[in-house]
């Protein structure tokens, strides 16, 4: 049975140039506006050499080569869930394998989420500070902290939309690294030699300190994570043909840089190195294009973190925040929640540290983490598609091992600010780790019964007119998928002093499903004329409005006769044919009758604060407050021993 006529068709995403445009306009602004800074923080302020210049150009094709196309857009890209990417989508594919999988996938997906709190401030600060060149003295932290603003209140619109209005202007601007980086290169062929890795490899071993320059290069590739997450947003095959057009253009532009910036061999260089590569005229259009696709490089970060959020919820990973779908695909998701929390956290970065060269040392190690997560997650799944061990360890240790040099090289970074990236990721992991863990406390002691064993009472219950109704309808929501089950809960709820006498009970069941608008829902008579069951399996852009369409079923039923409100309500109810109906909510409280280690005591206080901050039952699920009575049951873990009572 449907509740509502019209049914519409799942839309898919595949490869166009609508696409194409759309990948460009959520997904590379992170990579795509690295050469902003990368060769600024590897060459800015040091003596220029043949070994500094190659040696770096080749440390920065090899990353992207090996992290960024190998790793991400032709291994992990294939690692989707139903179309959905990122860290705990590939945690869900792989966490049957082992329990502990769960934790790399909670330190990623926090080390992701403390990384957007750092890029859109450090990518737009680099963008505005641009403008320091036709003007030293301007004033930049309030133009950031407006345009971050503005930033953030666009997210409602959707991401579809925030690629068609990014994706062209990205375009642009990867086309104009590609021609500049072809006009250099043209004058210094030489450099193409920096395609050796021999190179970078004597970089990092023969240059002075060159190891520690890894935690620079880096910066070239954080935009990478983001690239897997936003998968559900563009389509793995729009993000990998738009890849290898990014890919192309920022190769050329590095290179050419660094074949320019070979021509100041022998001298200490001050100013950006990223404005040089421009003829002198072109630089004020320069600086328009790189503002704007600087600005546009925080949102990879952003539609990502609503994404892992959203992810993180299905897993009980999170706690229960309100999603909004602003297109009727399923990856385009809006949590304004979240949208907040990163706005106030961007705001905050932007003015603490005031400047993104401030902002530098923080940029890099949460993702660093991040990646190294995700490469323990796909070597597991690797396991289970290639079925040897042999190619997983080469693949998946080749990986750990970059990713643990990256990760050292940056930790020569904490104490200049990368503290606060690890101290934001380290409160989201503690948020996802308390929430998980009591949970699995909580449902612990979640008691299901043969719901049969309810039947006589319910029966005599119903037949007792000395009772008081109760309501016409009495509902309860259950986590119990198989109708022959029931929460003991439930049952000590209906049967308690006084019991809850109804015409009718009902147990519903709320089933999300993958299709957009899918408005179904299945009945079981459980015991005839007075217990049913009814499963609505709802499409993920279908917002839950459980009572108006519980409301529905009763009225078509009501037509067809199948139920009727008993006379004692003809009169009060004669306006609603369905009578008086009632949701009832049993929330857990911790009770004080508890004997606790601390450690345990203060993950179920903390967790118990979340719940006063998340979307209860009610809410989630679009029940009026009027329909609804909450119920607080005592959740009893470790009960207090040894106390004995004497009497005097």
């Amino acid at each position: 049975m449907s509740l509502t006529a019209e049914q519409k068709n799942t839309h898919q995403q595949p490869l166009s140039l609508a696409g194409l445009f759309i990948a460009m306009g959520i997904i590379y602004g992170d990579i795509g506006t690295s050469p902003l800074y990368v060769m600024q923080a590897i060459a800015g302020n040091r003596v220029i050499t043949q070994e500094l210049i190659y040696g770096a150009i080749s440390c920065v094709f090899w990353t992207l080569t090996m992290q960024t196309t190998i790793k991400y857009v032709i291994i992990t890209l294939q690692a989707d869930n139903k179309g959905e990417g990122g860290i705990f989508s590939l945690y869900a594919l792989v966490r049957k394998r082992a329990k502990w999988l769960v934790f790399p996938a909670m330190i990623g997906g926090a080390a992701l989420l403390a990384d957007g709190v750092i890029t859109p401030p450090i990518s737009v600060a680099s963008a505005v500070e641009g403008l320091k060149v036709l003007d030293p003295n301007i004033e930049t932290v309030p133009i950031v902290v407006v345009i971050l603003a503005l930033l953030f209140l666009f997210q409602r619109a959707g991401t579809k939309i925030v690629g068609h209005a990014f994706g062209p202007m990205m375009f642009i601007w990867f086309s104009m690294l590609g021609v500049l980086g072809i006009k250099e290169i043209a004058h210094h062929p030489g450099i193409l030699a920096a395609l050796n890795p021999y190179y970078a490899a004597h970089l990092l071993i023969h240059y002075p300190n060159g190891f520690w320059l890894l935690g620079a290069v880096f910066l070239c590739t954080t935009g990478a994570e983001a690239l897997y997450s936003d998968l559900g947003h563009c389509g793995r095959d729009n993000i990998r043909v738009s890849w290898m057009f990014v890919k192309t253009c920022l190769v050329l532009f590095y290179f050419g840089q660094g074949g320019h910036i070979l021509t100041m061999k022998g001298t200490v260089v001050h100013t950006n190195l990223f404005y040089t590569v421009m003829p002198e005229w072109f630089v004020p259009i320069g600086i328009c294009i790189a503002t704007v696709a600087a600005v546009i490089a925080s949102q990879a970060l952003i539609s990502g973190s609503y994404t892992l959020i959203n992810e993180a919820m299905r897993l009980n990973l999170w706690p229960k925040v309100r999603v909004v779908y602003p297109s009727d695909l399923r990856g385009q998701i809006y949590v304004p929640s979240i949208n907040i929390l990163l706005w106030l956290g961007c705001t905050f970065v932007i003015l603490w540290f005031k400047e993104s060269a401030n902002m530098e040392a923080a940029y890099g190690l949460s993702i660093t983490l991040a990646m190294m997560m995700t490469t323990l997650l796909i070597s597991v799944w690797l396991r289970v598609k290639l079925g040897n061990w042999l190619y997983v360890i080469a693949i998946g240790g080749t990986f750990m091992l970059i990713e643990t040099m990256f990760l050292v090289a940056n930790m020569s970074k904490f104490t200049k600010g990368g503290y606060f990236t690890i101290s934001a990721g380290l409160l989201l992991f503690i948020i996802m780790y308390v929430w998980f863990k009591a949970r699995k406390v909580r449902n612990r002691y979640l008691e299901f019964v043969d719901i049969k064993q309810s039947f006589p009472l319910l029966k005599q219950l119903h037949a007792d007119t000395q009772i008081d109704a109760y309501a016409t309808h009495l509902v309860y929501l259950t986590s119990a998928d198989y109708p022959s089950q029931i929460e003991r809960r439930v049952y000590d709820s209906i049967f308690s002093t006084p019991p809850k006498r109804a015409s009718y009970y009902w147990i519903l069941h709320v089933d999300v499903k993958d299709e957009p608008y899918r408005t179904e829902y299945h009945m079981e008579e459980l015991i005839p004329g007075l217990m049913y069951r009814i499963d609505f399996r709802l499409g993920f852009r279908v917002a839950p409005r459980i009572n108006l369409f519980f409301k529905k079923a009763l009225e078509g039923m009501a037509a067809n006769n199948e139920i009727k409100v008993p006379d004692s309500y003809s009169t009060i109810y004669k306006h609603t044919p369905i009578g008086k109906v009632k949701f009832v909510i049993i929330e857990k409280a911790l009770s004080f009758d508890n004997e606790l280690p601390f450690v345990e005591k203060l993950i179920l206080d903390f967790y118990f604060l979340l719940k006063k901050i998340s979307l209860h039952e009610g809410r989630e699920f679009g029940l009026d407050a009027a329909n609804v009575e909450i119920e607080k049951e005592p959740l009893i873990v470790n009960p207090v021993q040894g106390i004995v009572l004497k009497k005097v």
